[in-house]
């Protein structure tokens, strides 16, 4: 019987239960941050229990740090009184725990989800867990992994273990090339916005087909990473040869390579068949997309108007964002710009946003946060002269955090404001109360904080 990746990972991890039932997963690797891992932590010790496996977690402080104006290297710096409980009690707990952790300052501090991959952590046929959404990120290089609640983050501390129920297939194929000026943002919000929020509700989801081949690491990391938003628990893309490299060398990765590549290369897809749905799209004459409303399917191509008012969603997120139906994409006006995420805070998509605003300036009335994903990320930004191009061009080059792509931290868009944003949520008030986000690519966010408004980012591209 033909198998799929998600298939063959999950039966690796199964310890007991029946198919239909919930399973007991053993947990190969567990990440943790400031904001979910308190209680469990406390309930470990109220419970006067150890760790289980403290080698196979590891800690970063990301959704709290706040990352401007001035260098935040140690725990003085951060003056919000919540944000440094929190960091406090993860510092604690840690050092309590024996749990590595990456602190403040540290060279290899940053958001979760991007420092995984980038430490080798994140390795095909992994089963991942962490307490946040976005945990099918680490999916892209061939690994199993979701986000888990507060109960499920102390008996993952307590046993190495968790219960879930099996989620059906989806295999979404994706085929054609990308023009110049589109990337994988605009196809995962492309997705979204035709088949909605929850289409992927109950599936683990695997990205595959010859569109995927031509993406690099990062790119893939954020189509797992966004498809969240579309409903899906876990997204995975097959390792391959493009993965390997990748993963070749960095610090976590196994001592051993060629044997562990070996292993996995026998983590795929037998046959489409093995889905229990597939949905297919040609990204062919796919456009640059942007988020007009509050949530991530109110997204339409930047060539496009809004639509009219058919229910009375549409109605409260037209008065939320301050539009009007049949106003062109083209004439929302944008004063602010977020640079960052772990959808889309890794040097590649710096890079991209650096080449169009290098030799331009920001509109007037326009401020930009340009935050990197994480210490390695911005070192390695400043080695190629990115936040010069940035500063050059009227933009905040700051410390590595999630910053304002929440708002649980001091970094905040304020109320009434326009953001082009290259994250993740564009809920009510995601990015500060009364905020505005308008979700897009590193370079649409970019050229829309050339001109004050979006435009069509592929007229760059059409100069070079």
């Amino acid at each position: 019987m033909a198998t799929t990746l998600f298939d063959k990972v999950w039966d690796r991890h199964v310890i007991t239960g029946k198919a239909g039932e919930p399973q007991l997963l053993y947990v190969d690797l567990h990440l943790i941050h400031e904001v979910t891992s308190p209680q469990p932590f406390d309930g470990l010790r109220e419970s006067g229990r150890q760790l289980r496996r403290p080698d196979r977690t590891f800690a970063t402080i990301d959704h709290n740090v706040p990352t401007a104006p001035q260098p935040v290297t140690t725990i003085a710096d951060v003056k919000d009184q919540i944000a440094r409980r929190q960091i406090e009690t993860l510092q604690k707990n840690c050092r309590d725990f024996g749990v590595h952790l990456a602190d403040i300052g540290d060279a290899d501090q940053g958001i979760v989800h991007v420092i995984g991959p980038h430490l080798g952590l994140t390795q095909p046929g992994r089963l991942i867990v962490c307490g946040d959404s976005h945990t099918s990120t680490h999916g892209a290089l061939g690994a199993l992994a979701f986000g888990i609640g507060t109960s499920e983050i102390e008996h993952v501390f307590t046993t190495q273990t968790i219960w879930q129920v099996k989620p059906k297939n989806l295999g979404v194929h994706l085929t054609g090339h990308l023009a110049p000026g589109v990337f994988a943002k605009d196809i995962v919000m492309a997705l979204i916005a035709k088949y909605g929020t929850n289409f992927a509700e109950g599936y683990a989801l695997e990205f595959y087909g010859p569109t995927i081949a031509d993406l690099s690491i990062e790119s893939r990391l954020t189509l797992t990473n966004m498809i969240i938003e579309g409903g899906a628990k876990m997204a995975m893309i097959q390792p391959d040869q493009t993965t390997f490299d990748y993963l070749r060398g960095r610090r976590y990765a196994p001592k051993d390579y060629e044997q562990a590549v070996a292993d996995w290369q026998q983590l795929k897809t037998d046959s489409p068949a093995a889905f229990d749905r597939i949905i297919e799209l040609d990204v062919s004459n796919l456009a640059p997309y942007v988020s007009w409303g509050t949530n991530p399917a109110m997204a339409l191509p930047c060539d496009a108007t809004l639509p009219a008012i058919a229910d009375q969603n549409l109605a409260r997120a037209y008065q939320y964002m301050d539009l009007q139906p049949g106003q062109a994409i083209t004439t929302i006006p944008i004063n602010w710009l977020f640079i960052g995420s772990c959808t889309n805070g890794r040097l590649s998509d710096l890079q991209e946003a650096a080449k169009i605003l290098a030799g331009h300036h920001l509109a007037p009335g326009v401020q930009a946060w340009v935050v990197p994903g994480s210490r390695a990320v911005q070192r390695a930004a400043e080695r190629l002269g990115l936040d010069q191009i940035f500063k050059a061009a009227g933009c905040e080059w700051r410390d590595p955090g999630c910053s304002a792509c929440l708002a649980m931290n001091p970094d905040k868009v304020p109320a009434g404001k326009h953001c082009a944003s290259t994250t993740n949520r564009n809920f009510e008030g995601r990015q500060g109360p009364g905020a505005r986000t308008h979700l897009a690519s590193p370079a649409m966010v970019a050229a829309a904080g050339i001109y004050g408004h979006f435009v069509d980012v592929r007229q760059f591209y059409e100069q070079e």
